[in-house]
């Protein structure tokens, strides 16, 4: 008799057990999608539940689509294993012996093979509908074209039409659905497999060397949009940020006039200027004006014209500036930036020159 009171005492605490666990992962889904909701204006998190683009409207679309088609079968078999769990448990005075026994039943077999197969064919139908619509999209001739190149651990955009070479911060324009103006992207990657991810823009499509990929957005309204690169790509690969800046046609208009113009040469930072032109800087980078023409780095033309470096792992400021070039890993360690080791004049000349880089 004690036997039985201790098994069934077993059987509610592993019950209760495990609906308490099953209501603490809900809670933490919906703790999360509040935090992504209630994101500040002044410094965005990526919200998958807001999209601001075709793309990613569609996505969402058919994740809500695929939610609540297994949403309501988690109901069904939850409830019945509920039902069952309370209608058949032990009980006093059971006997122990085993109810009848219902073998072959048609009906049951024909149902549980039907039902799902039918199930998966209408997600895969669904779900091929918009891989279709997303990747198969024609360009316009309005388009704003621009190839992506994923590189350890940051991104280089150039755009082809528009002659304007850039890093880390990607330029776009709104567009009006009265006058599209989408920005197709061609992805690229120097090195290792990266991933292009901007969840209010689009979903995820990797950059695979010597694979091109393809890719669009058409954002609704202006604003800054953060991604991240969502495929693991060495050690910096966590701060290898992506941050989309969506102007309107005048601004966008604007800026791709400023970022045409030649490097400013300042004679009051020649020394700067030298200090760039002789030592390692001018291998990785390129500087428009000078003998810089380095690719394994970003190009420095406009650098002061961004907010931040390093690919988003810190502000740009003048201390940054200096910081990142004196010791590249005090901001962002593992980065394949060396220390310049140079001498504290130079250095100073150096970040003086920058700094006349908009």
């Amino acid at each position: 008799m004690r036997m039985g009171e201790t098994m069934r005492k077993a059987d509610w605490r592993a019950m209760v057990s495990r609906a308490v666990g099953v209501l603490v992962l809900l809670a933490g889904v919906l703790l999360a999608a509040g935090l992504c909701t209630a994101s500040p204006h002044d410094n965005p998190v990526p919200n998958i539940f807001k999209p601001e683009s075709t793309p990613a409207d569609w996505v969402l679309h058919l994740s809500a689509f695929v939610l609540s088609v297994t949403g309501v079968i988690f109901v069904i078999v939850f409830t019945l294993i509920v039902y069952c769990v309370v209608k058949f448990r032990r009980r006093k005075g059971d006997d122990g012996h085993e109810p009848p026994q219902v073998y072959g039943s048609n009906q049951m077999e024909l149902a549980w093979t039907v039902i799902p197969i039918l199930i998966v064919f209408v997600l895969f139908l669904a779900t091929a509908r918009v891989l279709h619509s997303v990747g198969d999209a024609p360009e316009p001739p309005t388009a704003v074209d621009i190839t992506v190149i994923g590189h350890q651990y940051w991104w280089e955009y150039r755009y082809r039409k528009l002659g304007v070479v850039t890093a880390n911060e990607l330029h776009v324009p709104v567009s009006d659905p009265a006058h599209p103006t989408p920005t197709f992207l061609k992805l690229l990657s120097a090195d290792t497999d990266h991933s292009f991810w901007v969840p209010q823009l689009a979903g995820k499509t990797d950059l695979i060397p010597n694979h091109p990929n393809e890719m669009w957005i058409d954002p609704h309204d202006a604003g800054l949009y953060i991604g991240q690169c969502a495929q693991y790509c060495g050690t910096q690969h966590a701060k290898m940020l992506l941050r989309v800046y969506v102007d309107n046609p005048e601004e966008f208009a604007a800026w791709v006039s400023a970022q045409r113009q030649p490097a400013n040469q300042d004679e009051k930072e020649a020394r700067g200027r030298h200090v760039f032109e002789t030592t390692a800087c001018l291998n990785c980078h390129a500087v428009g004006g000078t003998n810089g023409t380095g690719r394994f780095g970003p190009d420095l033309t406009h650098l002061m014209s961004r907010h931040t470096l390093a690919s988003g792992a810190a502000e740009n400021t003048p201390e940054n500036l200096r910081l990142w070039i004196e010791n590249p890993d005090a901001i962002k360690p593992g980065s394949l930036m060396p220390a310049m080791k140079l001498s504290d004049a130079d250095l100073d000349a150096l970040v003086r020159y920058l700094e006349t880089l908009r």
